[in-house]
């Protein structure tokens, strides 16, 4: 990696181990892991590799049983209560499979509402809800309510509620596994060019092989630990 990128996430020697009827299960086994602002990467693996138990432990969702997290130059896996709460909400976006959105609220509400708790005034948060509807291809949607879109418009405006706040990481967990391939492969794209517009860092958790591909760098996660990290050539 270039030493002029700066650094988003370092974990160190991270451990997660799960009580599970009187055995431990080692779910995350001291993983090593750097990632540099606006990267597009995935953490790959067969289901029970613990990629999405590092990427929680990542974000603060969890916390390690050993080992550190630091992001953005702070330990986050220290933090707990308001401290850890507020510091998610300011520098993570979260994108999940099954979107997430809060149904009684309109495309326009669930987009602001992270900028809501952050106190961000209503002339601005208007004025960038309306750009990255935008940018997510759902312009005029603004007034409608959840139930009423597709899934592929659905996980575009979780795409845009996670963006929207400028967060210096955007997570994103399985986010195509709902959606058919040709709207996730859609989906995909559009998150690679915002990735290039905004330089904002996408760190996937994925066994999606259409994520594989599009993703520019390749962490493989097996039984826990890392034993596989590429990075594409850039084309």
């Amino acid at each position: 990696m270039n030493d002029n990128q700066e650094l988003i996430i370092k974990s160190e020697g991270v451990v997660k181990t799960y009580h599970d009827n009187g055995v431990d299960v080692k779910a995350v086994r001291g993983v090593d892991l750097e990632v540099f602002a606006g990267e597009f990467s995935a953490v790959v693996g067969p289901s029970g590799s613990g990629k999405t138990t590092l990427l929680n432990v990542i974000s603060g969702l969890d916390a390690p049983t050993s080992g550190k997290v630091m992001l953005g130059g702070q330990l986050i896996s220290k933090m707990e209560g308001k401290e850890l709460s507020d510091f998610r909400r300011d520098n993570i976006g979260f994108i999940f499979q099954a979107y997430n959105l809060i149904p009684v609220l309109t495309v326009e509400e669930n987009v602001e509402y992270i900028m809501l708790l952050q106190g961000i005034s209503k002339e601005k948060r208007h004025r960038r809800v309306r750009n990255m509807l935008k940018d997510v291809g759902l312009e005029g949607m603004e007034d409608r309510f959840p139930p009423k879109l597709s899934g592929g418009q659905q996980q575009r405006v979780a795409i845009a509620r996670a963006m929207v706040s400028r967060p210096s990481l955007i997570l994103a967990d399985e986010p195509t596994a709902n959606l058919d391939s040709k709207t996730g492969s859609d989906l995909l794209d559009m998150m690679a060019e915002l990735n290039q517009k905004t330089g904002m860092t996408f760190l996937f958790s994925t066994h999606d092989r259409m994520v594989m591909r599009k993703a520019r760098r390749i962490v493989t996660l097996k039984d826990g630990q890392i034993v596989k990290d590429e990075t594409k050539e850039s084309r």
